[in-house]
């Protein structure tokens, strides 16, 4: 059995493409393995996936490795991966399983305050990321690859971040606003939260306003 850190938070049709496009995503992981799998949705959100065949035990280790897994008890100094529920002047928290507070001073990503953080990179909520859980004498702090991974998104030619939809809902949108020319591809970053890697050129707040209105979802730009 394994928790997946990514969460399916949408209701109604949604709730159902977001379902089938799950399937699709573990099938793709783990559909050449000796394994049968039932998906799941637990009351927080988070999905469970059922394993079993020959190759459970690897095909378990592949979805932690491309999904990160929630786990009952949280380990002082190991990493892990919650996603973002909410934000005030204190830094961020994360739901891994259970809120884990991530102060401002251990988010790594420059002066500003929490809100101006998640504004300068992007951040919609129930982005999963990377954490290290602290104890009783150390903060828990994002994982330096998290950091990498954002300062890299401020360096390239701008994103346009969205939550509330799956990577194909989100292409198939802006294919229709008439703004293929406009980005490189979508970056999945979890089950309904997705990057939009725009083209040099193509401007993230002016994709916004064009896009916005056909997504039900929160967006975010980076713009480097």
């Amino acid at each position: 059995m394994v928790v997946l850190a990514t969460k399916l938070y949408v209701d109604g049709d949604a709730r159902e493409r977001s379902l089938d496009s799950l399937r699709s995503l573990i099938g793709n992981e783990i559909g050449e393995l000796d394994v049968a799998f039932d998906l799941s949705i637990r009351d927080d959100d988070f999905p469970e996936v059922a394993v079993e065949g020959e190759d459970a035990v690897v095909a378990e280790n592949v979805l932690r490795e491309e999904f990160g897994e929630i786990v009952p008890e949280l380990e002082p100094g190991e990493t892990y991966v919650g996603t973002l529920e909410s934000w005030n002047d204190e830094g961020f928290v994360l739901d891994a399983g259970q809120p884990v507070e991530i102060p401002v001073d251990e988010l790594g990503l420059g002066p500003g305050s929490p809100t101006q953080i998640r504004e300068r990179y992007g951040l919609v909520q129930h982005l999963p990321m990377r954490f290290v859980y602290g104890s009783d004498d150390e903060p828990s702090r994002l994982a330096a690859d998290e950091q990498d991974r954002l300062y890299d998104w401020t360096r390239g030619d701008g994103r346009l971040n969205v939550n509330s939809a799956t990577r194909a809902e989100v292409r198939a949108t802006l294919n229709r606003a008439g703004h293929a020319q406009d980005y490189v591809t979508v970056e999945r970053l979890g089950l309904l939260e997705q990057s939009v890697i725009c083209t040099e050129g193509t401007d993230p707040p002016g994709l916004l306003a064009s896009v916005g209105e056909y997504l039900p979802a929160e967006l975010r730009c980076v713009v480097p």
